[in-house]
């Protein structure tokens, strides 16, 4: 399968899988059909249950079902580290060809690129058949280049990846609050050896965590080790505890730290 080389902070280079196509498209479909039930859901809600007047309340249908709908893949990959309830369930991910987790800023570049998806998610238009079918051969139109640009470039990026500096990878296993930079740490008696380890950024600190992922799932400890070397040069701190240990232990003082300010 072909992968991606993402330079972290630290100038030490990831490996990951590129997400195979179909597992985008499962995503892509899955997501469309969640949307899809979301709006003929609401609106029979509102318009067979509660009887709402329907040329009176384009309001409320825009505040119940479009908004929710429009902002839906921009606030879910925000919150599910880079991940709607489709790539969740294909195992995939967005991921910064910087390292770690995208910022909001690169899930915006990628959310307004999708501006071609946005007729559908006025549900009111659902209510005509002519425009649903306009709908359908805009959206497919400008969903080909979509799937051309995913096969023609190098990281089987689309215009939103490209513009955002993202790419959407293999995550194979399912995402959790374990694939963020928090650490459940015991707050009883526990003393920080390396308070230094403020002076590093969350972006610092989530690109640790992602290595000693990507460490233990390949069985690869020399990135664990080159990681090690530049943190204890950057911070000027020695230890004798292994790579491994020593960046966990890094993680658990941050996050035993950070709820302390």
């Amino acid at each position: 399968m072909p992968t991606v080389q993402i330079n972290t902070a630290f100038n030490v280079g990831l490996d990951f899988e590129i997400a195979p196509f179909h597992k985008r498209l499962m995503a892509y479909l899955f997501d469309f059909a969640l949307l899809g039930l979301y709006l003929l859901s609401m609106k029979y809600l509102m318009y067979e249950i509660f009887y709402l007047n329907s040329e009176k309340s384009t309001g409320i249908d825009i505040l119940l079902i479009s908004l929710p709908m429009l902002f839906y893949s921009l606030i879910s990959e925000n919150l599910l580290n880079g991940q709607t309830i489709g790539k969740k369930l294909m195992q995939i991910r967005v991921i910064s060809l910087e390292g770690g987790e995208p910022t909001f800023g690169q899930f915006i570049l990628r959310w307004i690129t999708k501006f071609f998806e946005w007729p559908f998610l006025f549900g009111y238009i659902y209510a005509s058949s002519v425009a649903l079918i306009f709908y359908a051969i805009y959206t497919g139109f400008f969903g080909v280049a979509v799937v051309m640009a995913i096969l023609i470039t190098k990281k089987s990026q689309r215009l939103g990846d490209l513009a955002a500096g993202t790419v959407v990878v293999d995550a194979k296993t399912s995402m959790s609050i374990n694939d963020t930079i928090f650490i459940a740490v015991n707050n009883d008696n526990y003393k920080p050896i390396f308070p230094e380890v403020m002076r590093l950024s969350d972006n610092d600190i989530n690109t640790i965590k992602t290595v000693l992922i990507q460490a233990r799932k390949n069985h690869n400890h020399d990135v664990c080790m080159r990681i090690e070397y530049k943190i204890k040069d950057v911070l000027k701190i020695e230890s004798r505890l292994s790579s491994i240990d020593f960046l966990e232990k890094l993680l658990e003082d941050y996050n035993y730290l950070a709820t302390k300010e």
